[in-house]
């Protein structure tokens, strides 16, 4: 079977290209990719080629198919797994595997960056016997894509909120996980990434009972607080305020106020800024737990932590980088019971032919997530622009009503029309 695919070859050097896929082995399968949305990590794979620590051989010699976001139907099973799984069963992919490699260790090879014949920017992959025997090929349900494209960045969130812990005094045992009914502030909140932390803490089992997101920019709070309105949020019993502390004097203080003068329980910061980090370290109450969520590029980025408050008021640091199998399970199992919404992370939609300029640009592209549609032909775009494209595009005209009636975010609507209107790539 034929594939195209977005394949890397060296430092910012993708291109989409047609080859042919060998049949399937018996510990193998063949599956159709749907959507990926493209992750910034890509884009560091794009800048680093060879230099980054997932590629495995020479690039420009075994060129690798980017993503790892993605989503899909398996089409054709090889015998080993006949048993577990079917065609047309839908799917998403733990990209971490970690699989041993010829010494016993767990390697850091995954798809997207160290395979021919898997990655999320493709038409069809086979997926190799890796993903199955780690327990990484996850069955999804729900009733579109794009969240199963999603639900891999969705479980880094997930993640993060499981290795919050707090203690009792007198006892080395943590408990893990947010305070339950206690107070919450995310830092830099109002990114898609903070939106996704925000649905998780309304919506997850363990809430806390005051929620405060901050944020430099009156439109990206008011966008959230269009998505997640403190109505909402109290009827999950939780207290949820938003914030500008751009021009507060003393944001501090004010934070503090809002939690009637008290400290905070749970601290994220979503931002690798200094001053961002700073603040989160004062607003930490006892036992309190910052989580440092942000992903730095610069190796030696610091800030100041006060240690008397780590030795006599228990304040405490974790940070985390992706989410693992369970946490990936946890998301795709709440999007299929609707607890969970991830359309306010995609902020554009694109073909297959976009991906290797987004990819090499996605720093320089503003917004949230970009979600490919890899049996497509479409220029990334705004879902924003929708309106105004729609204007001489019947297409984009068709695509902007179906967003606006769902408060100007992606649907399923929205993707069945794509998919079924779309040029083929």
């Amino acid at each position: 079977m034929k594939t195209k695919a977005a394949r890397i070859y060296g430092v910012n050097d993708i291109r989409v290209e047609e080859f042919e896929l060998p049949p399937i082995k018996d510990d193998e399968i063949l599956a159709k990719i749907v959507s990926d949305s493209i992750c910034m990590s890509s884009h560091k794979l794009a800048l680093q080629g060879n230099a980054h620590k997932r590629v495995r051989s020479d690039l420009a010699k075994n060129p690798v198919i980017i993503g790892h976001e993605f989503c899909g139907e398996l089409v054709e099973i090889g015998g080993r797994w006949k048993d577990q799984f079917r065609p047309g069963d839908r799917f998403a992919i733990q990209p971490a595997l970690f699989y041993p490699d010829e010494t016993g260790k767990p390697s850091l090879w995954s798809p997207g960056y160290s395979y021919e014949y898997i990655g999320g920017d493709a038409t069809y992959i086979i997926i190799p016997k890796e993903v199955m025997e780690m327990g990484c090929l996850l069955e999804y349900t729900a009733d579109n894509f794009y969240s199963g494209s999603l639900s891999e960045p969705i479980s880094c969130i997930v993640g993060a909120y499981h290795a919050q812990y707090h203690t009792v005094s007198g006892s080395y045992v943590h408990n893990m996980g947010i305070v339950e009914g206690g107070a919450m502030a995310l830092l830099a909140g109002a990114g898609p990434m903070g939106l996704g932390a925000i649905d998780y803490a309304l919506h997850n089992p363990r809430r806390p009972g005051l929620l405060v997101v901050t944020d430099i920019d009156d439109a990206r709070l008011n966008r959230a607080a269009s998505i997640f309105s403190p109505a909402e949020a109290a009827g999950q019993g939780v207290r949820l305020e938003y914030v500008n502390t751009k021009n507060t004097a003393d944001p501090v203080s004010f934070l503090r106020e809002l939690n009637g003068g008290r400290l905070f329980d749970d601290v994220f910061v979503f931002a690798p800024v200094k001053p961002v980090v700073e603040q989160g370290d004062a607003l930490l109450g006892k036992d309190g737990c910052l989580n440092f969520f942000a992903g730095p590029t610069d190796t030696a980025f610091a800030a100041l932590f006060n240690f008397y408050a780590v030795h006599y008021e228990s304040h405490h640091l974790v940070g985390t980088s992706g989410g693992n199998t369970n946490d990936m399970r946890e998301s795709l199992a709440m999007m299929a019971e609707k607890k969970l919404n991830p359309v306010s992370l995609i902020t554009h939609v694109g073909g297959l032919d976009a991906v290797p300029e987004t990819t090499v640009n996605l720093d320089k592209i503003p917004g949230g997530k970009k979600l490919i549609y890899t049996h497509k032909k479409l220029p990334l775009t705004a879902i924003a622009d929708f309106p105004e494209k729609g204007k001489s595009d019947p297409f984009y005209r068709a695509l902007g009503s179906l967003t606006e009636g769902n408060n100007g975010l992606w649907c399923k609507e929205a993707e069945d029309y794509l998919l079924a209107n779309a040029p083929e790539i």
